[in-house]
């Protein structure tokens, strides 16, 4: 497909709300990767109380956001748009949530003594522990594709929820530093085929573009080299390895 033709539709769901760690930054590389390489980009937004339209995007983005902005979308994804989520992702569109959002991408996120419903797009559930908060930079070892070898992604996480993976759920990647999903088990994230929740935020796609280019390539449908190689990526392998070293690698 000629790079002209393509477009990738892009959805931010609840972008006011939840864009507590620069969840902006994130939309900005993949239009600009886009742009980069003559492919068409379209951001749309879907807020509070607004239908989704499961066909109306290639890739849908959740951020994370405080506790208070969390409990309302939380109930809004539920009455709103969880059914039409479930739509995308079966037809194999890209979802990603991060931090905040991979919780909501749950079954349920327990705070004290309530228990906030998710959209259970992946088999997972978050509780808050009577312990310190994870913070600090992390290194994951991820492999996205069987036929590639695997590869790092590198981000910040400050969560103080405990996420636990489900015996249906497969991790996003395996803990090289930092903390993951729960301090101990040694997993980050989690992936159900073109689904993806991550703790790894600061924000991820600026420290990682290859990964960048993964989910535009997923949510285009083709292989990440059918996009093409970018003549200068020096400045996005230099923001890579020093968020590499930052997490002590």
């Amino acid at each position: 497909m000629p790079s002209q033709a393509r477009k990738l539709r892009v959805c931010a769901l609840y972008p006011d709300l939840m864009n507590i760690y620069a969840d902006r930054g994130n939309l900005i590389v993949l239009e600009r990767r886009c742009a980069w390489r003559g492919i068409g980009f379209q951001l749309n937004v879907c807020g509070m109380g607004e239908q989704l339209d499961s066909d109306g995007s290639d890739l849908f983005y959740l951020g994370g956001g405080q506790d208070r902005d969390q409990l309302l979308c939380a109930a809004d994804l539920v009455s709103f748009k969880r059914a039409a989520l479930h739509r995308a992702a079966d037809r194999g569109a890209v979802v990603l949530g991060v931090c905040g959002g991979y919780q909501l991408l749950g079954h349920s996120y327990v705070v004290g003594e309530q228990e906030i419903t998710g959209v259970g797009l992946v088999d997972v559930h978050t509780v808050r522990a009577a312990a310190p908060r994870l913070i600090g930079n992390i290194a994951i070892e991820v492999q996205l594709e069987q036929q590639s070898p695997p590869r790092v992604l590198a981000g910040f996480e400050n969560h103080g929820g405990r996420t636990h993976l489900g015996a249906h759920a497969e991790p996003l990647g395996r803990v090289l530093k930092g903390h993951g999903n729960d301090g101990t088990s040694g997993y980050e994230g989690v992936r159900r085929a073109n689904v993806i929740g991550t703790y790894l935020h600061g924000p991820l796609l600026p420290k990682n573009a290859w990964f960048a280019d993964w989910l535009i390539a997923a949510a285009l449908g083709v292989q990440p080299r059918d996009l093409g190689e970018l003549p200068d990526d020096e400045l996005e392998s230099q923001a890579h390895a020093s968020a590499l070293r930052a997490a002590g690698m």
